[in-house]
């Protein structure tokens, strides 16, 4: 039982340092990995409809990776109404998309070009 207690005391040790080291910010490469993620969220396409009443936008889109969803032409919801006084149809833009209790939701949206 003595040569045991050691042993179980390593281990513990062990297991604790990755957590231990996540909650110091030690041996994070936050910045780099934060930036990818943010990249990988961002999708591009042009509006195709604006419904402002309804808060919803018809956008013909490409690869959307962070809902692993392939190029084609859906209607979103937005998060913001304002968003939708940024926009016409016909506008090249660059948005964020989330799922939110299964509604597809645009977080953000930037008009780069008609």
């Amino acid at each position: 039982m003595k040569k045991l207690a050691p042993l179980a005391l390593a281990c513990a040790t062990l297991l604790a340092a990755p957590a231990w080291s996540q909650h110091t910010g030690m041996n994070q490469p936050a910045a780099p990995a934060a930036a990818a993620a943010a990249g990988d969220n961002i999708a591009e396409g042009v509006v195709r409809t604006v419904d402002k009443t309804a808060r919803k936008i018809t956008i013909k889109h490409g690869e959307i990776k962070n809902l692993d969803m392939m190029p084609m032409t859906m209607v979103f919801h937005v998060a913001q109404p304002a968003l939708l006084d940024k926009v016409k149809a016909g506008d090249r833009i660059r948005f964020t998309a989330e799922e939110i209790k299964g509604t597809l939701v645009v977080q953000t949206l930037e008009v780069v070009g008609k």
